[in-house]
């Protein structure tokens, strides 16, 4: 008798019929962050070659605090990252009201000197350097970084930068040759029953239904579907992301449908930094849009820290 399949038939035999289709993010993209990303996304990756920042950090970055290119500073002082004066900045500068009235902001003669300026502060900055232990395709930790080291005191920042990167898949310009990220996963959510295991990598567990594991280091989901026999598509629609979307040890991969909401006792959840609407979903074993509509939340709503969503 083949086990592994009649593993995967006991839990996913019917299954095959109620897919629901997976958040269409494409639609939600807007074509103009779409045209910034393709003109600015190689002086991203460059920069990431000579200063060890995540192309998918610098990219998101860019897109927030300048608004596509379309914000003040960027349309007037070609800043792009918000940039202040600072001590010690000795270029031109434009006056905007931010923190006060009258704050200085760096001012660029080309959108290029802009990005170059960016390397150099986060580089050349004490209170970042921690972040260049990071691999630098830990998008996720490099977020959190940046906003625990004072990068804005926006307390959703880190969360924005996050679904700005899984929302236009910045991701895919990062070096896949580095695969760690120490993203952790809250074991007291995790207490289950262990499914016999045949001869796999991964343990299979089973937790209010659900049955799952855990990403280890190098794992993608094509690698993981290939394991246990199913097609890579099945795994993406189940966790709801696109392909190419990146694995990290720790991350949970469920193996069918998640769960309209979540079960007793989880019934809210605090908001942490780095943390997005997806993440949550996978940490509760619900679906997305589901977390949304309990919430009352439109698709462009990113979680700040301290926020309490309801679970069910």
């Amino acid at each position: 008798m083949n086990y592994k399949y009649t593993f995967i038939s006991k839990f996913f035999a019917i299954l095959t019929l109620l897919f629901i289709p997976l958040l269409a993010l494409g639609q939600n993209r807007s074509k103009i962050y779409e045209n910034y990303i393709d003109r600015y996304c190689d002086i991203a990756v460059e920069h990431m070659k000579i200063y060890n920042i995540p192309a998918s950090i610098t990219l998101a970055q860019a897109l927030l605090e300048s608004g596509a290119g379309n914000g003040d500073l960027a349309t007037r002082s070609n800043n792009h990252f918000g940039i202040k004066c600072h001590r010690g900045w000795e270029g031109r500068s434009v006056i905007k009201a931010d923190d006060t009235p009258n704050d200085c902001f760096r001012s660029y003669d080309r959108v290029e000197e802009s990005y170059s300026d960016h390397a150099k502060f986060l580089v050349n900055g004490s209170r970042y350097s921690k972040l260049f232990d990071l691999p630098v395709t830990d998008y996720r930790s490099w977020a959190r970084g940046l906003q625990n080291s004072g990068y804005a005191t926006d307390k959703a920042y880190a969360n924005k930068l996050i679904k700005l990167i899984e929302d236009y898949e910045l991701y895919r310009f990062d070096d896949k040759r580095y695969r760690s990220r120490n993203v952790g996963v809250e074991e007291k959510r995790l207490e289950s029953s262990v499914v016999q295991s045949v001869s796999w990598r991964h343990q299979p567990y089973l937790t209010h239904g659900l049955v799952y594991v855990i990403a280890v280091e190098g794992d993608t989901y094509s690698t993981i579907a290939d394991e246990f026999g199913f097609k890579e598509k099945d795994l993406l629609k189940f966790n709801e992301v696109p392909e190419d979307f990146p694995l990290s040890g720790g991350d949970i991969v469920y193996f069918q449908k998640k769960k309209i909401r979540a079960d007793k006792p989880y019934f809210e959840h605090v908001v942490q930094i780095g943390e997005s609407m997806h993440s949550i979903s996978q940490k509760y074993g619900i679906q997305v849009r589901n977390l949304y509509r309990m919430n009352n939340k439109k698709y462009e709503y990113v979680p700040e820290e301290g926020d309490i969503l309801k679970l069910r």
